[in-house]
């Protein structure tokens, strides 16, 4: 059994329950099988598993080094990501036209958990790239998808995103990175850029031959001020090294590495705060300044950021599914090897009986249970929002894929956040199923928890996403996204009641009741005509939201299983029994903690607001 990803488990999702297959009806799609399929997730799992995690611990203990003038990291980090790039994953789901493999995105992102279970350090070098090229795909010109893109996506150029600052942190309309046009270039309109951006994941390193830095700044206005707020904000891309005419490398950009930041966890990636226009050590020309080129419109680059900002979000939600799950498989396998103790009852008293495993404890059992529980209800959310991305580009229905769309806008903020919270715990209940063992760093499980740790944080805040949901995405066209979401569950709810099955209508009949519980408290906080009450509390809303739809991702799965289990052989009817201990774990254990917080929202809550500084 990989200790990284079940293939089982796995291939149940995407054949079983999502039926991927279907897919291939897409024209995008077409020349593919599940056999082609296969063979892209065989090779993920072959080079995640040979070349990403066993790298993963030094990685970690060896953290990339700054000498004032050169980044250092261990070898084996370019060499894994050498293979990633020479098997064409940077460009899978790319077109054909650029080197792509025209994958459905829920297969490459099948794919790319491997990596994210097996080394989340190396793999985020890929997955910025990935995300970067993505959006310059979609926003940039095509002399910038020819001098950026198709080099990042043969894999000689790296990719970031560049968008905090020390002083702003997540509050980007205090952006004060600034962009002085000086002229037209074939590359687009040519700035100046002056400022500094913090928490620049993969920001310097020489693992590539250059650096394709996305940034946010602000072009001045008529009377050489910034203008205040996000409207002012453009998009740059910003190169490490200018390129020359002919194509060819030129000189290195005035963009300077100040320092990296030294991290809990993720300390295989570099963590950079980036001094863009010091003229200190660069100047390009002659002149001060970073040369930039504008990505689009001017003052609409916080709209073409959000492309990839949404895009790494869900990234981020798989990154912390996958620390979650390798996690889990660890202390699954730790517990079935390892003896400690004896049974409760008379069995057990005799202290020379031999000692049983600690999977045959229940309490052991209870732990096991709630990480299956929340790292295979986590990864099967994030590929069913990746297979919306792949139903919205089927020709046709322009009607039905804006519904696509904003349903998975409304599920973007509990993608990152929901796995970000509870696969984090799954990694805290790993580490005690290990007892002591677990807390010491000869067991990986602590590296786990670490690395985790900061999937609550970036990409944006726990409380961020919370506001999103519930200040932005529930409202989108007076509630259409919020009403498709509902409208698909009860769909799922239908399918469970028309079983002769006591579980899945007990089950059923508690998904509806949250349901409506939920759409009652969302009219209740926004008919309290105080956005500052309202939104209070909106942490509290994104998990019981998020609980609501885990449940019904559950209820899914075990349908699923249940469609398939008479007829299973031994050690499939295992599988799927476990599918449905983990469905019924989620329905007797998680969803009733709603009900708490639904009652603490609909109650319009004040004390967060009315606590004063002084009273702390």
């Amino acid at each position: 059994m990989s200790l990284i990803l079940s293939r089982r488990d796995l291939n149940f999702l995407l054949y079983e329950w999502l039926d991927v297959g279907r897919l291939t009806a897409i024209p995008r799609y077409a020349d593919h099988s599940r056999e082609t399929f296969d063979a892209a997730l065989d090779t993920c799992e072959r080079i995640a598993t040979d070349l990403f995690a066993p790298h993963n611990k030094k990685n970690d203990q060896h953290e990339p080094q700054f000498d004032g003038e050169t980044v250092t990291i261990i070898p084996e980090v370019k060499t894994a990501l050498k293979a990633f790039c020479d098997a064409g994953l940077m460009a899978a789901g790319q077109d054909y036209e650029l080197g792509g493999m025209q994958l459905p995105l829920v297969v490459e992102k099948a794919g790319f958990a491997w990596f994210k279970g097996a080394n989340v350090g190396t793999s985020a070098y890929p997955f910025l790239t990935i995300g970067n090229a993505n959006l310059l795909l979609a926003h940039g010109s095509a002399a910038q998808i020819d001098a950026f893109v198709k080099p990042e996506l043969e894999g000689r150029f790296f990719g970031t995103m560049c968008l905090s600052e020390p002083q702003a942190g997540s509050s980007l309309s205090d952006v004060a990175t600034r962009a002085d046009f000086e002229c037209d270039s074939p590359l687009g309109g040519q700035y100046r850029l002056r400022g500094n951006k913090m928490w620049i994941s993969g920001g310097e390193h020489e693992l590539s031959e250059n650096i394709v830095h996305l940034v946010l700044a602000k072009i001045p206005g008529p009377d050489g001020k910034l203008i205040p707020g996000v409207k002012g904000i453009s998009l740059f891309v910003v190169p490490k090294y200018l390129a020359n005419a002919d194509g060819s490398r030129g000189e290195h950009n005035d963009v300077v590495l100040a320092g990296l930041n030294h991290k809990m966890g993720y300390r295989g990636t570099t963590n950079c705060l980036l001094n863009f226009g010091e003229g200190t050590k660069y100047t390009p020309g002659g002149r001060a300044g970073a040369i930039g080129y504008l990505v689009g419109e001017p003052h609409r680059g916080l709209a073409a950021m959000f492309h990839m900002m949404n895009e790494a979000r869900i990234g981020v939600g798989l990154g912390a599914t996958m620390l979650g799950y390798t996690g889990y498989l660890h202390a699954l396998d730790y517990a079935r090897n390892r003896p400690q103790g004896r049974p409760v009852g008379a069995a057990g008293k005799d202290p020379a009986s031999v000692q049983v495993r600690l999977v045959e404890h229940a309490d052991v059992r209870r732990m096991l249970l709630a990480q299956k529980s929340y790292v295979e209800g986590a990864l099967a959310l994030n590929l069913y929002c990746a297979k919306l991305v792949d139903e919205s580009r089927a020709p046709g229905d322009a009607d039905a894929q804006h519904a696509l769309t904003l349903l998975l806008d409304l599920l973007t903020p509990i993608a990152k956040s929901w796995p970000s919270q509870w696969c984090l715990a799954a990694n805290d209940l790993a580490i005690q199923v290990h007892g002591g063992y677990g807390y010491t760093r000869e067991y990986n499980v602590e590296q786990f928890y670490r690395d985790n740790r900061l999937n609550p944080i970036h990409e944006g805040t726990h409380g961020i996403q919370g506001l999103d949901l519930l200040g932005r995405k529930v409202l989108v066209e007076d509630g259409a996204a919020l009403r498709l979401l509902a409208g698909r569950i009860q769909a799922t709810i239908d399918r469970a009641r028309a079983l002769d099955d006591a579980a899945q209508q007990t089950q059923a009949q508690a998904l509806a009741q949250a349901v409506r519980r939920l759409a009652d408290v969302t009219r209740r906080l926004w008919s309290a005509d105080d956005p500052a009450v309202t939104l209070a509390n909106a942490s509290v809303y994104l998990e019981a939201f998020g609980h609501v739809v885990l449940a019904w991702i559950w209820l899914e799965q075990a349908l699923a299983a249940l469609a398939v289990l008479p007829a299973a052989s031994d050690t499939d009817a295992d599988f799927y029994r476990g599918k449905l201990a983990a469905a019924q774990y989620f329905f007797a254990w998680e969803l009733p903690k709603t009900a708490q917080q639904f009652d603490l929202l609909a109650s319009l809550d004040r004390t967060t607001l009315e606590m004063r500084d002084q009273w702390f």
